[in-house]
């Protein structure tokens, strides 16, 4: 039986969900980021209001499965459940930002050498290197934009 997933715009009734996606999500794939580090920046992830952004949830049986948050054509945030990476799901995510969003830019952690690479097969290229993270951390970050 083909599984039913679903993108949708964000509600906070996804809130929940949606944060602990984040967390399982970072924890599997930022192995890079100290301990002290990754719980300041989960304070600072669940303070944020979703509804700024134009957040969409990928659903399955209505439940979050991945999330992704775009701002000015830039993807903030793409974050799949550790057990549905390498099904197919990111490139959904990616490919609504891109063509129903008009999604071209991204930032990545130069440490998640997986999320690089996935950026990368889909046409984005790096244009800036920074030595710190967005909150001044020693974690550089790839600027990317998409190239067509």
């Amino acid at each position: 039986m083909q599984q039913t997933i679903e993108i949708v715009k964000y509600s906070e009734k996804y809130r929940v969900q949606l944060l602990d996606v984040w967390e399982k999500s970072v924890l599997e794939t930022h192995h890079f980021l100290s301990a002290t580090d990754f719980h300041e920046i989960k304070e600072i992830v669940t303070a944020i209001d979703f509804s700024a952004f134009d957040v969409y949830c990928l659903l399955e049986r209505n439940n979050v499965i991945g999330f992704l948050g775009i701002a000015n054509q830039k993807i903030e945030m793409l974050f799949l459940s550790p057990e549905q990476i390498g099904k197919g799901l990111g490139k959904k995510l990616l490919n609504f930002a891109i063509h129903y969003l008009n999604a071209n830019k991204v930032d990545v952690n130069e440490q998640n050498t997986n999320a690089v690479k996935f950026y990368s097969k889909f046409g984005f290229k790096t244009y800036e290197r920074t030595a710190k993270d967005e909150q001044g951390k020693n974690y550089p970050l790839l600027r990317m934009e998409l190239k067509k």
